[in-house]
Order: structure tokens, then sequence, then C-alpha cells
């Protein structure tokens, strides 16, 4: 059970890390597909086929963003938060444990770091984590060329 203290430390933590990161906002400078590139392959790792590898991270990448520009305003500003945080490379390092830029990080770096934040004893970090997963399973599962992989035919046609 989180106590009291503990809740104070990790608000005042957290706020402070995305003041930081929201100064700079990276992810209005196009870093967020940076960070979802780097993010869903590791996440999709037992979906994606070697032969169109990239299309599908490329596809994920723009229903990402389609996504989250369909969603309220308020939420969008928060999901911009969460990429600004793991966009900024002090705020990335003190949050994720990951110093290296997304492009160069490693799949096990990356694993690393989203089983850190899915079982992390700070629900702020597992919201993010189901935040990112819920956006890019999301976005992989709405795409058609996906569907012949898991065998879903498509929408019922409406006649």
């Amino acid at each position: 059970m989180t106590t009291r203290r503990q809740f104070l430390q990790t608000g005042l933590a957290g706020g402070l890390l995305l003041n930081i990161a929201g100064c700079t906002r990276p992810s209005a400078n196009g870093r967020r597909g940076t960070v979802i590139a780097a993010i869903a392959p590791v996440m999709l790792a037992g979906a994606l086929g070697q032969e169109e590898r990239e299309a599908a991270i490329a596809r994920t990448v723009a229903g990402v963003e389609t996504a989250i520009a369909g969603l309220a305003l308020p939420v969008q500003e928060e999901i911009g938060e969460l990429f600004d945080l793991l966009a900024f490379t002090p705020t990335r390092a003190l949050a994720a444990g990951l110093w290296t830029d997304w492009a160069q990080a490693t799949p096990g770096e990356i694993r690393a770091f989203l089983e850190n934040w899915r079982h992390s004893r700070f629900d702020l970090l597992k919201s993010g984590y189901a935040a990112l997963h819920d956006l890019i399973f999301g976005a992989w599962y709405a795409i058609p060329e996906n569907w012949p992989g898991i065998g879903y035919p498509g929408p019922p046609e409406v006649k």
C-alpha cells in the first residue's frame, strides 16, 4: 500500500519531470513518431511478420497519430505530456531508465522499460504503459492490412 509520503513524493517528482519535458515540447517537433516506431515492434513482436515489418510499423505510427487526433483535447494534452516525458533525454533517463535515443535503443532495453512501467508500484507509470499499449495495439488492429494475419475477415457487410 502506498503511504502518504510516497504519494506526495511521486506526485512532486512526476510534476517536476512533466514540467521539465513540457518546457521543451519535443512531441510537438515530430518526435512522437520516433518513440512509437521504437516501442511498437517490441510490443507487437509476435504479430509482425518479417517481410513487411517496416511498412507495418509505419502504418501503426500513422494509426496512433490518427487515434490521438480523434481524442478529446484534454486527453490529447495528457498523451502529449507522456510523449514529452519519453522524448526528452533527461526525463526519459529518469522515468524510463533509457539514456540512448529511441532509434538506438535495443529491443531488450525497450522491453525492460515497458515491463518496469507495466509492473511499477506507481499508478502513474502503469497508466503510461496502459496508454502506450492501448494506442499501439488499437492502431495495429484497426489497420485492414493486418487482419489476414490474425484471421479476421473484416467487419460484416451491411446490406
